[in-house]
């Protein structure tokens, strides 16, 4: 009796022993399933936030990098997402109409920014104005700059063709402030 009695306790270990291996399986498939999920998911969502081909669109990039980084600089005094809804895809991506995209959406928001600043002059609300959708601007170059070297593709036409969009952004940064000057000038 006490061989049988150990004999079936041996058995039942080994199907527990059995069942807890199953189970640990079981937990590492489905925890590398799970795994395996969670990097699929990530490279679409990456694929479908970037939803471009880094090798010929890198001005799109740059114009969406630089889009972000002035949205962030914009959100406290006018909300989420202010000029991202602005951008529409399927937009020439050469350096003048990226610039002129990136000022003139950023520039937008001068009168909105006023009326919540009424207790500055328009010479200091836009000099802060301007202070802040510049370093939004500078932000946006600058992670552009960082994704395209990681991706390898900034060298040759696309770095020129970003410095020029920079160059571009400032000067039209500068006619833009250059004009409410005239503008006080005339009245």
């Amino acid at each position: 009796m006490d061989i049988k009695t150990n004999n079936v306790s041996s058995l039942n270990q080994n199907k527990n022993v059995s069942s807890l291996n199953q189970n640990k399986n079981a937990a590492k498939t489905q925890e590398s399933t799970t795994s395996l999920a969670k990097k699929q998911l990530n490279a679409a969502i990456l694929q479908s936030t970037v939803d471009i081909n880094a090798s010929n669109k890198p001005l799109s990039l740059t114009f969406k990098a630089a889009i972000e980084g002035i949205n962030d600089a914009l959100k406290e005094t006018l909300g989420d997402n202010a000029i991202q809804s602005a951008y529409d895809s399927g937009i020439d991506v050469s350096p003048d109409a990226t610039a002129d995209r990136i000022v003139s959406l950023s520039t937008a928001f001068f009168g909105a920014y006023q009326k919540q600043h009424p207790e500055l002059s328009q010479e200091d609300a836009l000099t802060q104005f301007t202070d802040i959708i510049s370093s939004g601007i500078n932000t946006g170059f600058s992670e552009a700059r960082d994704i395209l070297k990681g991706l390898n593709v900034l060298d040759g036409d696309i770095a020129s063709n970003i410095d020029l969009t920079y160059d571009l952004v400032q000067k039209k940064l500068t006619d833009f402030i250059d004009s409410f000057g005239q503008t006080a000038e005339a009245e």
